[in-house]
């Protein structure tokens, strides 16, 4: 089934590097806030941890008490990272089967234009409009998410 798309983009005033080095690490997660019924992030830490950093995953923990792992399945920190966020806790899980983050880096003049690209994969055609809903509001709070993290750089997720 075809995924919903979308994808935000900003300028950070750091380096591709220091924005994974920041994304790694877990004590920024709950900086993502949320928006509307999204919820913010309450909780992240490693459940596995590779050396190669490809292959970690990383259980969630949200401020609604739903979780889901988000799993690191490429990592080229000079220009593009991408987890997978899957094993979703009800309500989410009878919606979707998985949501894919692409983090795309272009080096600037003294900072980096990020761009995060969404696939949100519903898991029926009954679920698709229930999940673009989901994404009206995860746009939001993404595009909000870059914008805190423009002015206060240490907020990484």
């Amino acid at each position: 089934m075809k995924p919903i798309t979308f994808s935000c983009e900003a300028t950070l005033p750091l380096t591709p590097e220091g924005i994974a080095s920041q994304i790694l690490d877990l004590a920024n997660w709950p900086a993502f806030t949320g928006f509307g019924p999204v919820p913010g992030i309450k909780t992240a830490e490693f459940e596995l941890r590779t050396s190669a950093i490809v292959g970690s995953r990383i259980r969630v923990t949200n401020t609604d008490g739903s979780s889901h792992i988000e799993e690191i399945v490429a990592w080229h920190p000079t220009h593009q990272l991408e987890l997978r966020m899957q094993d979703f806790s009800a309500p989410l899980s009878r919606l979707a089967t998985r949501f894919e983050e692409t983090w795309q880096f272009e080096r600037t003049e003294g900072a980096t234009k990020v761009t995060r690209w969404f696939e949100l994969h519903p898991n029926s055609s009954f679920a698709r409009p229930f999940l673009w809903l989901i994404s009206f509001f995860l746009r939001r709070a993404i595009a909000r998410h870059l914008r805190q993290m423009a002015v206060a750089p240490r907020l990484s997720v």
